[in-house]
């Protein structure tokens, strides 16, 4: 199958922590070589497009930051287009506020004047913070989180991420999300597609879980293929409703694919 554009995942199937996965450098070579555009999406809430291309530079990998999205960024697009002067109450780190702020939204502490509440991870919550979000939760009409992870991959392991946050303000506010931003959503899968200007069918979405990167290219039409570098593998797969169109040990074994 010839593509015209791959989508690949960071964290677990190019980099965890600072170390470059075996067969990284590989895996983008042979799309380069494909002639394939190629563009970078990370669940990560807490980066915007710039820090990827300083933390990939250091592994000598090249990356334009027009061809990088992260949950943050589709999340203050998302919310720039949806609720441009609501008052949104954030439960997520400074990074996170930032970008939002950047894209001049309006971040209130208050969380009586809450008109919307965006979840995400935040590595320095406190039962405190938790306890204040409660009324913010009954007073915003609209209520989103930015990833669902529920773990992600670090250089020592495993951490809890977004999606354990999220599911402790579902459970206070009685409710499910109105949407999550980044991967796998509809709102993801659209701004990816519209950076790109491919479509779906000439797309391949590559990353190291079935429940958010394959996930988004499934429903989104594009062909999909799990890395198992990351937080999957191949057990992962064969207990899976539906397998990815490959499964590959590394980056490295794209040049079969891309041939």
């Amino acid at each position: 199958m010839n593509y015209d554009a791959v989508i690949l995942d960071v964290d677990g199937t190019i980099v965890r922590g600072e170390q470059l996965l075996a067969g990284a450098p590989d895996g983008i070579r042979a799309i380069d070589d494909a002639g394939c555009k190629r563009l970078l999406f990370s669940n990560n809430p807490t980066r915007g497009a710039a820090h990827y291309r300083e933390r990939l530079a250091a592994h000598d990998l090249t990356v334009d930051p027009e061809n990088v999205l992260t949950s943050a960024t589709v999340s203050a697009a998302y919310l720039a287009d949806e609720h441009p002067t609501d008052p949104i109450y954030v439960v997520g780190e400074p990074r996170l506020r930032a970008i939002l702020e950047d894209a001049g939204l309006t971040l209130t502490d208050e969380p009586t004047s809450a008109a919307v509440v965006l979840g995400s991870i935040d590595r320095d919550l406190t039962y405190a913070a938790l306890e204040a979000a409660i009324p913010a939760l009954q007073a915003a009409e609209a209520f989103y989180g930015t990833d669902p992870d529920v773990i992600i991959p670090t250089g020592s392991g495993m951490s809890p991420g977004s999606g354990a946050v999220i599911g402790s303000l579902e459970a206070m506010a009685g409710r499910e999300v109105d949407a999550m931003l980044g991967k796998p959503s509809q709102i993801a899968a659209e701004a990816a597609l519209e950076r790109l200007a491919v479509p779906p069918e000439r797309t391949l979405m590559i990353g190291d879980r079935l429940n958010t990167d394959v996930e988004l290219g499934r429903r989104a039409g594009m062909d999909t293929a799990l890395v198992t570098t990351g937080v999957m593998d191949r057990d992962d797969v064969a207990a899976a409703e539906y397998e990815p169109t490959y499964v590959l040990d590394s980056l490295a074994g794209l040049a079969g694919v891309l041939e």
